[in-house]
């Protein structure tokens, strides 16, 4: 690149202008106003191929059509002005289409007429690198497809283009069958084979006009355009059905999976990006629950869900953009000196105008909606760093407890958001106990097997939540790394009054000592209750009576509190 200083008086004569456009190494092109090639530095012409050729012909013949716009109007900013015009176009050289940046300096040549320099540099390498770049940031690297920041954009575009021609279309949410138990026993690198094959199959039963993303471990997304029929969507969802039908041949292992699908349709289930994938993810769990490797569309009449729950998903997904959901923090002592030795993490969503909203309510939602993955992940890390600062506080070990809802259980990624948990807080693996409940264990024994069993090789303990309201089979406790027991508060909340439920504790109590698994008697409330559950082998007691849920600073005050209480003890004595 050069710059030419203008003089006013008088044109640059041509001579000169010959020989600073040959020193100066680059593709340089003498153009007059319209844009016609009134000469060309050597490294132009080869550029272009046509050394002899060149006078008279516009440059833009020699600019793919798609740049010929823009170079026009560079031109024309160029000619304008008294300053260097950039512009990106393809040139066609005999090699190729190649990337090149062309800066326009506009220059008095005669009196009465200016022409412009067009200095060209090669930028190729450049653009490729911002290509890839653009690439990356947009698509999955495991599979190549779109992935979920993309994905959004498409829908943002169809729900435009829909408003526009007044032709909806339709969102189908795709979940693989069978995929994580091939994951699990054969590990991650078949299971990465496996998508990216999965990928490519889905992608070949679509139209070109429809755009299939991967939204997370082997959960899809495709947008189609136009589909708004029932039939047409059927025919679809029939084609990507049997394409995951066939058997895959993955290094050697003859593999089988399926898929189920879930659609909704704009703008009958959704008006808005956040509902369309809301509800064709409900219909996706639906066609799950009733049989797999089917289609099910969404139905307002089927799938009740009250417009004020609607507004309420719509608020959850801003919510968590906007930092809304936060953790309080319940005390758990020791039976027999009511010591704190850890703290259960719950979740709670404080909506702007509304006040908290009860997790009963927004926990089942995020569940169906996915959002629980992201709430889970970032409660999980939120804990383990917080509990490390109790810590910190009370001068000795503590653990946290924290919730693991079944749709986290199932995603690939959990024990990498685990263990991104406890290297971000430092945390020891026998510092966190992860709750869950029967029917996780129950519902895919195999799967829950060896989740289980890699997570207490990390020296991570499990509970069971709420035992003995679920599946109530006592094989699991044989079969799987359990820690500890749950009573749920359903049990607790009549003692020591109610025949049934001393008889139901003392039953698990004793069957938990037998079996060396620790006790936490949950929703305890009154200091019978508590005495009665100390005296017959309760390890551990949550409830009101011992301390209601916190906000970290109050339950930094509270341990506070009693260590300093502790030093008093030991110095009285």
């Amino acid at each position: 690149m050069f710059s030419i200083r203008r003089d006013r008086s008088s044109a640059i004569a041509k001579v000169q202008l010959d020989s600073l456009m040959e020193a100066a190494g680059d593709a340089v092109f003498r153009l007059n106003a319209r844009g016609h090639i009134l000469s060309a530095s050597r490294r132009g012409a080869d550029l272009l191929g046509v050394p002899e050729a060149l006078e008279g012909q516009p440059l833009a013949e020699f600019v793919l059509g798609g740049e010929q716009a823009a170079l026009a109007t560079a031109l024309d900013e160029a000619a304008a002005s008294n300053q260097p015009v950039r512009v990106k176009v393809r040139l066609k050289t005999p090699l190729g289409p190649l990337w090149t940046e062309l800066q326009l300096m506009a220059y008095p040549a005669t009196p009465g007429e200016r022409e412009v320099l067009a200095v060209g540099r090669d930028i190729s390498g450049q653009h490729a690198t911002e290509e890839r770049l653009r690439h990356m940031a947009t698509h999955d690297a495991l599979t190549g497809l779109p992935n979920r920041s993309l994905l959004s954009d498409r829908i943002r575009m169809a729900i435009a283009q829909a408003r526009r021609v007044g032709k909806g279309f339709s969102v189908l949410a795709l979940d693989l069958d069978g995929f994580k138990k091939v994951n699990d026993a054969l590990g991650h690198p078949i299971g990465d084979a496996l998508l990216r094959v999965a990928a490519m199959r889905l992608s070949d039963t679509l139209r070109d006009v429809d755009t299939l993303a991967r939204v997370g471990g082997d959960e899809f997304v495709a947008v189609l355009p136009g589909a708004v029929a029932e039939a047409e969507i059927q025919l679809i969802a029939r084609r990507m059905i049997g394409s995951m039908q066939l058997p895959f041949d993955i290094q050697g292992h003859t593999l089988y999976v399926g898929t189920s699908i879930g659609a909704a349709i704009f703008p009958e289930h959704g008006d808005s990006e956040v509902k369309l994938l809301a509800h064709a993810d409900t219909a996706m769990y639906r066609a799950k629950e009733t049989g797999k490797g089917r289609l099910t569309v969404f139905n307002h009449d089927k799938f009740t869900q009250p417009e004020h729950d609607v507004s309420m998903e719509a608020a959850m997904f801003q919510a968590v953009r906007d930092g809304e959901f936060l953790l309080n923090y319940q005390p758990i002592v020791d039976a027999r000196t009511r010591q704190i030795m850890g703290f259960e993490a719950l979740m709670r969503w404080n909506r702007p105008g509304q006040g908290l909203v009860s997790p009963a309510q927004f926990i089942p939602m995020a569940e169906n909606n996915g959002l629980i993955n992201l709430l889970g992940a970032w409660a999980l890390k939120s804990a383990c760093v917080q509990v490390r600062r109790f810590q910190e506080v009370a001068g000795r070990p503590l653990y946290v407890s924290v919730n693991v809802s079944p749709r986290q259980f199932r995603n690939d990624q959990f024990l990498d958001i685990m263990d991104e948990a406890m290297k971000l807080s430092g945390l020891d693996g026998s510092q966190l106990l992860l709750e869950i409940t029967e029917g996780i264990l129950m519902s895919d024994p195999e799967h829950a097997e060896a989740l289980l069993t890699a997570m207490t090789a990390r020296n991570v303990r499990i509970a069971i939540d709420d035992f003995g309201t679920g599946y109530s089979s006592l094989a699991y406790l044989k079969r799987f790394p359990i820690a500890t027991l749950k009573i749920d508060r359903a049990f607790i909340k009549d003692l020591p009054t109610s025949v049934k439920d001393v008889a139901i504790c003392n039953v698990v109590l004793s069957l938990a000592s037998h079996l060396q698994l620790t006790t936490v008697a949950e929703g305890v409330e009154n200091e019978d209750q508590f005495q009665f559950l100390s005296r017959h082998g309760c390890g551990l007691i949550q409830g009101y009576l011992t301390g209601r849920p916190l906000l970290p600073e109050d339950a930094m005050a509270l341990l506070r509190d009693e260590s300093q209480q502790t030093r008093h003890a030991v110095a009285a004595q």
